[in-house]
C-alpha cells in the first residue's frame, strides 16, 4: 500500500479506539517514536532513525500539522473536513503561507549524476547543517508535492463514526479509509434504519 509522508504527517491525529482522539505528537518521545517511523519515507533527505525530538521541534511539527489538516480540509472541500479539527482549522491563506515559509528554511540545490554505464538520476543537495530544520523543510516539501499532486484529487476525508483520518481513494467506490470502518458505518447506518423502523411503527396514526 503507498504511503505519503504528507498523509502521514495529517494521520498523527487519529481515533484513539475508545470514542475519543489520540495525538501521536503529543508528547516529545511520540514525536521521536513517530520520526523513526518514517524513516523510510524520509531516506534520502534526513537520517530519520538517529534524530531524537525535543520540545521545539515537536511544537514546529505540530504547527506545521496544523497547516496541512487545514489545506487537507480545502482540498476535500466542499465534503466535510476531518471532525477532529473542523471546527477550529487555520485559515486556508496563513496555512498555505506557513507551508511555503517552512519550505524554504532548508536552501536546497538539484545536483545530477551520470554514471559511465548508466542513466541520469537527480538529486536534492541540502546546504543546510541543522537536522531540525531539514526535517521540518522535508515534511513542508512532501505535503507541497502531495497537494500538487494528482492525489489531492482523491483526498478523502473518513466518514466512519468517531473516524478523524485523511484517506487517498484508491478505487471509484472506496468510501472509508479502511475496512474496519466500513463496518463501522454499515452497522451504523443498519442501526439508524432500524430505529426508524421502530420509531415509525410506534408513533401513532
Amino acid at each position: 500500500m503507498e504511503r505519503w509522508l504528507a498523509l502521514e504527517l495529517a494521520s498523527t491525529i487519529r481515533h484513539d479506539g475508545d470514542g475519543g482522539v489520540a495525538d501521536d505528537l503529543a508528547t516529545v518521545q511520540g514525536t521521536t517514536r513517530w520520526i523513526q517511523e518514517q524513516g523510510d519515507l524520509l531516506a534520502g533527505r534526513i537520517p530519520a532513525g538517529e534524530l531524537a525530538a525535543d520540545e521545539t521541534l515537536r511544537l514546529g511539527i505540530i504547527e506545521l500539522r496544523q497547516a496541512v489538516r487545514a489545506l487537507f480540509a480545502r482540498a476535500v472541500s466542499p465534503a466535510p473536513p476531518s471532525p477532529a479539527d473542523g471546527h477550529r482549522l487555520m485559515p486556508a491563506d496563513q496555512a498555505l503561507a506557513h507551508l511555503n515559509t517552512v519550505a524554504a528554511r532548508e536552501p536546497v540545490a538539484p545536483q545530477m549524476d551520470w554514471p559511465a554505464e548508466g542513466v541520469p538520476t537527480a538529486r536534492l543537495l541540502s546546504a543546510e547543517n541543522d537536522p531540525y530544520v531539514r526535517l521540518v523543510a522535508a515534511l513542508a516539501r512532501a505535503a507541497i508535492d502531495f497537494l500538487s499532486g494528482p492525489q489531492r484529487m482523491q483526498l478523502r476525508s473518513c466518514t466512519a463514526p468517531r473516524c478523524v483520518r485523511y484517506f487517498v481513494k484508491s478505487h471509484g467506490r472506496q468510501e472509508w479509509c479502511k475496512p474496519s470502518c466500513g463496518n463501522r458505518a454499515r452497522a451504523a447506518r443498519h442501526y439508524r434504519r432500524q430505529r426508524t423502523t421502530v420509531d415509525g411503527g410506534s408513533a401513532p396514526s
